[in-house]
């Protein structure tokens, strides 16, 4: 028996790329420069994460873009036994992380460091990947 595939056991497959809309390009065109920006409403200043078309608190779609500062505390964390695609396998296992940040919201991304608590003061930053920047978490040293 045969299988009609162009590829083997050992073929890893691109990881997948973030699907960029216009509400969401901001995030992405800083997050390729290193920088984390949020969404922030014109009208009533409640800041949200992830980008969405109108604010939760006062339903108006007047969006800004701020810098947050990529501080925040460990919300919890899984650590993936199972790749949710093929491509992440050799990375198993890894550990996500869902951070309270300053600016109040959360966050979710990976996790780069030892055991975590809850609590833990940590630091947002981006790998850039050639399918598009990768949000990951650092323990916080020192003061920003």
């Amino acid at each position: 028996m045969t299988h009609a595939s162009n590829t083997t056991m050992t073929d890893t497959p691109p990881r997948p790329s973030p699907k960029i809309t216009p509400l969401s390009a901001p995030y992405w065109e800083a997050a390729a420069q290193g920088r984390l920006l949020l969404q922030k409403c014109a009208s009533c200043g409640k800041v949200r994460h992830y980008p969405r078309m109108l604010c939760d608190a006062c339903y108006s779609n007047s969006t800004d873009w701020v810098q947050a500062s990529g501080r925040g505390k460990v919300h919890s964390w899984t650590i993936c036994h199972h790749a949710f695609h093929p491509s992440f396998v050799k990375d198993l296992p890894y550990t996500l992380v869902t951070v309270d940040l300053d600016e109040g919201v959360r966050a979710l991304g990976r996790w780069r460091g030892t055991a975590l608590s809850i609590g833990d003061e940590v630091l947002a930053q981006f790998d850039q990947r050639s399918e598009g920047p990768e949000l990951f978490f650092t323990a916080a040293t020192g003061t920003p």
